[in-house]
């Protein structure tokens, strides 16, 4: 018989779901404001959220930023394929790179997806053509510009069985 093996969310309950819940909707939430849309104390918010930072349930706090407002007025999705390399190593190399938002290991006849941003098309060429296709591991990429994008919800926000 095999066991499951607990996910974070397992040990949430309600309280903390609705912690997570609300700062991710706002995660500039004074505690007493916390507290009161939880319908817990200050004390009990503060503890809890302490809690939720240390077992890594929340892990930062963040603005959301407008690509275009600073000047990264085009974003491409690309698509790598590496050869006999370290994902962990290649992937690091990647997210170093000039403009290079996000590397995510992908399952298929793909390695990786990139998120790639520049203030223009001859510097996302740049970006692709030499910095990342020319990469040492890098076999091959395909990119994909974003022609508009529209956000969904955070997971803590997401109408799923986890929260009641």
């Amino acid at each position: 018989m095999t066991q499951s093996v607990p996910h974070r969310n397992d040990a949430l309950d309600s309280i903390d779901r609705s912690i997570v819940a609300e700062l991710s909707r706002d995660g500039r939430l004074s505690v007493r404001t916390l507290a009161e849309r939880v319908h817990i104390s200050r004390t009990a918010a503060h503890n809890r959220v302490q809690q939720l930072q240390q077992r890594g349930v929340i892990t930062g706090f963040g603005a959301h930023i407008d690509r275009k407002a600073i000047g990264l007025n085009i974003s491409a999705l690309v698509v790598v394929r590496i050869g006999e390399v370290s994902w962990e190593e290649i992937a690091a190399k990647l997210a170093t790179l000039p403009f290079v938002e996000k590397v995510q290991a992908v399952s298929g006849d793909i390695d990786i997806i990139l998120t790639v941003s520049a203030p223009d098309h001859e510097q996302l060429s740049q970006a692709i053509l030499r910095d990342i296709h020319d990469m040492p591991g890098v076999v091959s990429t395909r990119s994909h510009l974003i022609l508009a994008e529209i956000e969904g919800h955070p997971p803590a926000q997401t109408l799923d069985i986890w929260r009641t």
